[in-house]
């Protein structure tokens, strides 16, 4: 347990930030300049990852040379890149990118860029603004954590497997039942082209398909999940809608630093459309919020760290990392409590449906 910590080291911005001349000439096309990062990361992807896994696939290359250029590939793709781009989507799917006259532009991340990741075209944006935030890990959300006992790998296995092989289906027949054509066709179009694409280059080139784009795609698919699982594990089923209670925050990890604050959830959840670099501000001009609703906010540990930690049932040590805000806890003890009660399957607490909208009524 720890009290606030006197400083937080995740990023913010620096209004009084001077520009060079290659900075300016990238502003005139970005709508916020405080997204100047995203253009220089975008860049590092387009000319050196990209290319690399592009080589794998010309001809007659040195059997040696190819598993060189193999493994550069995947150390590039999920040690380097893969986390400051997912959240470089994250971020500009909820704040477009480019300004109104360059719009096409706001398409490279999703269409050209995102496959190599593993990510089809346009269903992460759909499944994220159109169906998770509007149901808010509630019992429309689709990928919502409350039927699943959040401390038990079985579970969470059993989550991945209807996320994975059911998701997309499930997404385009919510779109569907909710007369949300455009969303529908998005992901049904997503989904289609990059399964025809990359079967199609595994006819020409089987080794060099699996390493460019299908391993990146289950990789992507298990971390979203592992992210998700982890964001929504701690649910007061009292108030399953409150954002503050049913999401966590991480705070001083270098994840944040990485991946663009991604560590804020319940202030993401607050207000979608924060700006990355606001999340610190936010959570301390709303400490007594936070403390009124005993929200989880852990320091030093990111979101993998607790999946892992839920995963062997650690609460104890989970505990160490928990922010007591305002006073807000009296003891260890006391958190350990509120996190196994937050990570019960709602159907172990005698909790339906019916019963959630009676409190909602």
């Amino acid at each position: 347990m720890r009290s606030f910590p006197s400083t937080i080291s995740d990023p913010t911005y620096d209004p009084d930030k001077s520009f060079n001349s290659v900075d300016r000439f990238f502003l005139s096309f970005i709508r916020d300049e405080r997204d100047l990062p995203f253009i220089y990361l975008t860049m590092k992807i387009s000319f050196f990852m990209i290319p690399s896994g592009l080589l794998l696939y010309v001809p007659g290359i040195n059997n040696y040379v190819w598993w060189i250029l193999a493994g550069l590939y995947f150390i590039m793709n999920n040690f380097v890149f893969k986390g400051p781009f997912g959240l470089m989507l994250h971020c500009t799917s909820h704040r477009p990118w480019f300004k109104k006259e360059y719009e096409w532009m706001n398409k490279y991340l999703a269409w050209i860029v995102g496959p190599f990741f593993g990510q089809t075209p346009e269903t992460y944006a759909s499944h994220h603004l159109g169906m998770h935030h509007r149901e808010n890990n509630l019992e429309n959300d689709l990928s919502s954590t409350m039927h699943y006992q959040r401390d038990s790998f079985r579970e969470w296995l059993r989550y991945f497997y209807n996320f994975f092989f059911f998701g997309v289906s499930s997404l385009a027949q919510y779109f569907h039942r909710k007369q949300l054509r455009k969303l529908k066709n998005k992901v049904i179009r997503g989904e289609v082209l990059f399964h025809i694409v990359w079967i199609g280059l595994f006819i020409f080139d089987p080794s060099a398909t699996f390493m460019v784009f299908v391993l990146p795609f289950l990789i992507s698919r298990i971390i979203m999940m592992l992210g998700n699982w982890a964001q929504h594990s701690f649910v007061d089923y009292d108030e399953p809608d409150n954002c503050y209670k049913n999401s966590i925050t991480c705070i001083n990890t270098p994840y944040n630093k990485k991946c663009w604050n991604d560590g804020y959830h319940i202030s993401h959840h607050i207000v979608p459309s924060l700006h990355w670099t606001l999340h610190p501000q936010h959570l301390k001009d709303n400490l007594n919020e936070y403390a009124e609703n005993k929200a989880l906010v852990f320091e030093g540990i990111e979101f993998l760290g607790v999946w892992w930690n839920l995963m062997n049932k650690r609460y104890d040590k989970l505990a160490n990392y928990v922010v007591n805000i305002n006073g807000m806890f009296e003891s260890k003890e006391e958190i350990v409590e509120l996190m196994k009660s937050r990570t019960a399957k709602m159907e172990e607490r005698g909790i339906t449906i019916d019963s959630l909208k009676l409190k909602a009524a």
